[in-house]
């Protein structure tokens, strides 16, 4: 069955996009660039297309007879949307490697329609959100009466130019947790607290995480917190941030963060191998019983390749599988996480 990885040209999609070809995949490459991607296309021995976004016949005509797409082209707060809707018109399957709530949320809107045009919409097929969405599933699992969920992970994988562009793009939103049920817009550095992730015990800081939409999708949990470690002094900072909230979503301010943020690249292969990640969560039920989950994983890119391939993969054998809006845990499992070479298995504690 033919299909797309858009965005090819990226840090991550190229990354995708070799491992692909690695496996004798025939992916068609997409983007904007032609440039990069005709470079690819000749490296890999795999077909392109370029078109953007912001043209929706160019972009429904980029989509012809094609029967997935895994979209790699952020901010996916800007370019979601169009990508989705667009697979929905052409009945093809959409995956994306985001971890932004707000497209996870639109996913979830979109249900009822993918439903009916037996299109699978699953966001998130990467290190945002796969490990921490397992972990969830399966503490979900252990202690179904389960009322709060808070989720976290160390990880030193380094920043692409995409992520960071995607982080740029949300301090403008500042902090979200999910609190009895609803997604809450919190002042960033809103809440503290010490963690062990696996790696040792770590002062650590709430941020708006996907899992914050995910988690409750796949757990029906109705209180999520995710969390990562920091110092007290980028508490501060972040606390400070609050203050110049209504600047930093200026165009302009938004515009140069951006410039700058494109300058970064990527790990390489040999820093990744370095630089493992160690996911954390925990869950109480009413009775105050805690039940504690740990998880080591390959570097945050590395398992993102694997992933999104793994899942790719298993729609397109799969053709059985009921439209909709999915979480990676309610597609392919709790233990999905612990299938992907070079992870381990989730440990559980009682607490």
């Amino acid at each position: 069955m033919p299909w797309m990885i858009y965005g090819a040209n990226g840090y991550t999609g190229t990354l995708i996009a070799r491992e692909a070809a690695k496996r004798g995949l025939k992916p068609v490459l997409a983007g904007r660039n032609e440039t990069a991607l005709q470079a690819l296309s000749n490296e890999l021995n795999l077909p392109y297309r370029t078109f953007g976004l912001d043209e929706p016949e160019a972009l429904l005509a980029g989509l012809d007879n094609i029967d997935l797409v895994l979209h790699c082209a952020g901010p996916f707060s800007v370019t979601a949307e169009p990508m989705m809707l667009a697979c929905l018109e052409k009945r093809a399957h959409y995956l994306d490697i985001t971890g932004e709530i707000s497209v996870f949320e639109l996913a979830q809107s979109l249900s009822a329609k993918a439903k009916k045009q037996k299109v699978v919409l699953c966001p998130g097929v990467g290190f945002d959100v796969i490990p921490t969405d397992c972990v969830a599933a399966r503490l979900h699992e252990q202690m179904p009466d389960a009322i709060t969920l808070a989720l976290g992970f160390d990880s030193r994988s380094g920043l692409s130019a995409g992520t960071a562009k995607t982080t740029v793009e949300a301090m403008k939103n500042g902090g979200q947790i999910r609190s009895d049920g609803v997604i809450q817009r919190v002042p960033l550095g809103y809440k503290t607290r010490e963690i062990n992730y696996g790696n040792g015990t770590k002062f650590s800081v709430t941020i708006p995480w996907g899992d914050v939409s995910t988690a409750f999708h796949s757990t029906g949990i109705r209180n999520i917190e995710v969390y990562i470690p920091s110092s007290p002094k980028s508490v501060r900072m972040m606390k400070m941030a609050n203050l110049a909230k209504p600047l930093l979503g200026l165009s302009v301010v938004q515009g140069v963060m951006k410039k700058q943020a494109a300058k970064v690249e990527g790990p390489t292969e040999a820093a990744r191998a370095k630089m493992p990640a160690f996911v954390w969560g925990e869950v109480t039920n009413p009775e105050g019983k805690k039940l504690v989950a740990r998880l080591r994983t390959i570097n945050g890119y590395s398992l993102t390749v694997l992933g999104s391939l793994a899942i790719a993969s298993y729609i397109l054998m799969e053709k059985s599988i009921p439209g909709g809006a999915y979480t990676p845990s309610k597609l392919m499992g709790s233990d999905f996480v612990e299938r992907l070479d070079g992870c381990g298995k989730i440990q559980l504690f009682e607490n």
